[in-house]
């Protein structure tokens, strides 16, 4: 193979390496300067929470895939049984997880869904 077959898995790496690691690594000087407790940070930690909230509300409302076939009720009673699991466990995510989509899972399979 000629370096012409080579030149666009070359131009894609440093692609991916201008888009990616740079960024990670002036990450890494500018984060040792940060206060974890400036409201600049803080104010960053409540927009990423937001986001993520955001999302999932989208994806609880407006659902995609296999999930489009069940009905409201049960992915929010899934969300429900998820947090309930999850401060009953001492706020371990990973009973709150498996909680809810034994839930949701044991619901599709009665509905038939």
């Amino acid at each position: 193979m000629s370096f012409e077959g080579l030149w666009p898995y070359v131009f894609i790496g440093i692609a991916g390496w201008l888009a990616t690691d740079i960024w990670r690594w002036l990450g890494v000087l500018a984060g040792n300067r940060l206060d974890e407790d400036s409201e600049m940070l803080n104010w960053v930690k409540a927009v990423a929470t937001a986001l993520v909230a955001a999302v999932i509300a989208k994806l609880i409302v407006y659902p995609t895939g296999t999930l489009q076939a069940s009905p409201l009720w049960l992915r929010l009673a899934a969300v429900a049984i998820g947090a309930l699991a999850f401060f009953a466990s001492g706020r371990r995510q990973l009973y709150g997880i498996v909680a809810a989509i034994a839930f949701l899972a044991g619901g599709l399979s009665l509905l038939g869904a």
